[in-house]
């Protein structure tokens, strides 16, 4: 009768789907655990049980005058979970048969995210070997009975999802100490919570993402600002959107590739979200790559369309550059704007705004959404194509692990041709409602920080290059409301991890990815974070390590997951999609990163397979070569190359800015942190400005067209 009651209850409340299945037998020990979203979540997970439930309820609840009336109706335990009787208790009635509901965040969210999880909730699974039933809510969040607070979105019967996944056990913790046990037990409970909230995402283009996001919120929602300081609602975004997608749709085909050359401003995105609306797939041109960059681009993706913005063309003195483009006509949309007719804008108005899924074209989530292009600093840049499920895979993944809210306001200052600044600077935002500040270039030193002051940015995207500048030229006080600042594309220096800390206060989250991954694939976060590595790996991603002659720690990792690319298109095949493969088989990549895995799952970036020497029969890595130059010279950059040798197989060329660095000093900089000689450049070359790529990393392409020509005669060559 109870549980009849409570099915209605949950039916009059919400719009309640269920997924998955409940055991038809009840394990002799039985532990429910789902993540905490409203006071109502034991009456949804336990109103579709088919047998009774004992809830577990905090004492702070319990003493609340209006919860008594309906714990009297339930089979409940009060706990505190900072109470060791309290938990003893709760152990015999899991021992006694009865089956347990718990929640191990011990409190409801009240960021829409995961929330701290208890150790003694967690461990109690250890030590009565229960039998897990995980749950997932989703949605509840969004209700009167949940604890967010405006301008978090409440409603009425919101549409709350419950998905059940089947019966399983907890590894028994390894650890030496009970402490340690309990410790192992909850970060367990948390990654499992993280993995069912990713696994419950139902797959969807990205389109309606944006859409279901607006929905959410609310149209008026203020969601994007750029440089212009006009703030544009999801209702703004989406008609600029439509309306260029009016326009894209007369110039291109269902399915066809079509360039985008468009700066960090709301046009480019409103442009991007038309293409995905008509069906469309934006190959996003890095305009940092000159003419040879883009023109590769329109020749691998078969482009014969490039939109791009007039106005920025001048401003980025890019005009020349565009005028040796070929292949490929381009359109500026300044000028289309005089063909959206007075037809047009009544389609607009009173048909595409108030039906946005209806002017949808059909999309599979299984179907090229974007394409990319690799950065070109060891080869020649290939094209890398992305699906709406494996980029809305690497948004869940993302969400899963950091808690953003709507109250975020992101400042996006790494371009959208950069797979880190479109996936977590611009879609990560949006699906979760966030605001987001644009702004044209990550290269303004100083600027970026005061755009972080003045606009009240509390996100922070850049690589560890970017941070150091930024870091040098701020005031201590630009960076108040951040809230988190993500560094990703290039390996994080202690110095300017050191200097973050010591001038701002702010621990730097670093991750680790690649565009072919959309990009994340593993980072620290607040609850899971080691200083040295780029934290542990995303729910839902596969790895293995290949063993490598010459490397006695780690492996060549190679990854495979949801957040996968459909494939690179390449010179010899220009517009065909060649799917993933390494010799771990087929829908597997190779990073060519050579990484080490601890126990507990955290990664350390040993370097990259290309960016080692064999000399003499050692293998030496080119990271250490450059790390001995910045102890030797901290304030200036260094960047080293291998080349063939006659007798030691490879030698090892520095470039350095610094016109006063010698071998002698890297010696003495090597000894004094007892590392091998090998690690020194047995070559010094003094550039004034060691290349880059628009990403601040530097250009090794270039630098190894550099170091074949012949150099200046140096004695130290003719040491044996």
């Amino acid at each position: 009768m109870l549980r009849l009651l409570g099915r209605l209850l949950a039916r009059l409340l919400f719009k309640v789907e269920i997924h998955g299945e409940f055991p038809l037998q009840k394990p002799e020990r039985l532990v429910i655990i789902a993540n905490h979203q409203s006071f109502l979540d034991p009456i949804l997970a336990g109103a579709f049980l088919p047998f009774d439930l004992t809830w577990i309820v905090h004492s702070t609840i319990a003493s609340r005058w209006y919860f008594k009336p309906f714990l009297r109706l339930a089979d409940h335990v009060v706990v505190d979970a900072a109470n060791p009787l309290g938990m003893k208790a709760l152990v015999h009635v899991i021992e006694s048969g009865r089956p347990v509901m718990i929640f191990p965040e011990g409190r409801i969210t009240v960021t829409g995210s995961l929330m701290k999880v208890y150790d003694g909730l967690s461990f109690l699974i250890v030590r009565t070997g229960a039998t897990l039933l995980p749950i997932c809510i989703d949605g509840a969040v969004h209700s009167y009975f949940s604890r967010m607070s405006y301008p978090f979105p409440i409603r009425w019967r919101p549409r709350v999802r419950v998905t059940i996944y089947p019966c399983e056990q907890m590894p028994v913790p390894a650890a030496r100490t009970a402490r340690e046990r309990r410790r192992s037990a909850s970060r367990w409970v948390r990654r499992r919570l993280e993995e069912i909230w990713f696994q419950s995402q139902p797959k969807k283009p990205l389109f309606q993402a944006f859409l279901d996001a607006m929905d959410m919120v609310g149209p008026e929602t203020e969601i994007l600002e750029d440089i212009r300081f006009q703030p544009q609602s999801f209702r703004q975004v989406l008609r600029g959107a439509l309306a260029l997608s009016r326009l894209v749709a007369r110039h291109s085909a269902e399915g066809e590739a079509v360039g985008v050359l468009m700066p960090n401003a709301a046009p480019a995105v409103m442009l991007l979200f038309g293409m995905f609306a008509m069906r469309r797939v934006p190959a996003v041109l890095n305009y940092s790559s000159g003419v040879e960059g883009m023109q590769n681009a329109i020749d691998v993706a078969r482009l014969k369309t490039v939109f791009a913005s007039r106005t920025f063309i001048e401003k980025a003195r890019l005009g020349e550059k565009v005028a040796q483009l070929k292949g490929a006509r381009i359109l500026y949309l300044e000028d289309l704007r005089a063909q959206f007719s007075i037809l047009d804008k009544l389609w607009l108005i009173l048909y595409a705004l108030r039906h946005p899924r209806r002017v949808m074209r059909k999309t599979s989530p299984e179907d090229p959404a974007v394409i990319l292009f690799t950065s070109g600093s060891e080869g020649k840049p290939k094209g890398v194509v992305l699906s709406h499920a494996s980029i809305m895979a690497n948004v869940c993944q993302t969400r899963a692990i950091i808690e953003f809210s709507n109250e975020e306001k992101f400042l996006t200052a790494l371009p959208l041709f950069h797979c880190f600044g479109l996936t977590v600077g611009l879609l990560v935002p949006i699906v979760t409602g966030a605001r987001i500040f644009l702004y044209p270039s990550p290269l303004h030193y100083r600027l970026v920080p005061e755009m972080a002051y003045d606009r009240d940015c509390t996100v922070l995207l850049a690589t560890p290059t970017f941070l150091a500048h930024y870091g040098r030229f701020a005031d201590p006080y630009d960076f108040y409301n951040i809230k988190y600042i993500i560094a990703g594309a290039e390996k994080l220096t202690g110095e300017v991890r050191e200097l973050w800390n010591d001038k701002f206060g702010i621990r730097i989250i670093e991750g680790y990815g690649a565009t072919e991954l959309s990009p994340i694939v593993a980072a620290n976060t607040p609850f899971f974070y080691r200083s040295g590595t780029v934290g542990r790996f995303l729910p839902g991603v596969e790895w293995r390590l290949e063993a490598v002659p010459g490397i006695e720690r780690g492996g060549l990792l190679h990854l495979r997951g949801p957040n996968m690319m459909l494939g690179y298109l390449l010179h010899d095949q220009p517009g065909v999609i060649r799917p993933p493969e390494s010799s771990q088989g087929a829908g597997w990549y190779n990073t060519g990163d050579l990484v080490d895995v601890d126990e507990e799952g955290f990664v350390t970036i040993i370097g990259r397979m290309k960016r080692f020497a064999k000399i003499a029969g050692e293998m030496v890595s080119l990271e250490a070569v450059e790390l001995v130059a910045r102890w030797a010279s901290p304030a200036r950059a260094h960047a080293a190359v291998n080349l063939p040798h006659p007798r030691r197989g490879e030698t090892i060329l520095l470039f350095t800015e610094d016109a006063s660095l010698t071998r002698e000093r890297l010696l003495s900089a090597a000894r004094e942190h007892g590392i091998a000689e090998l690690a020194v450049a047995r070559q010094v070359v003094c550039l004034q400005k060691i290349p880059r790529l628009g990403s601040g990393k530097f250009d090794y392409v270039k630098l190894k067209e550099l170091a074949a020509q012949p150099q200046p005669a140096s004695p130290v060559e003719e040491l044996p």
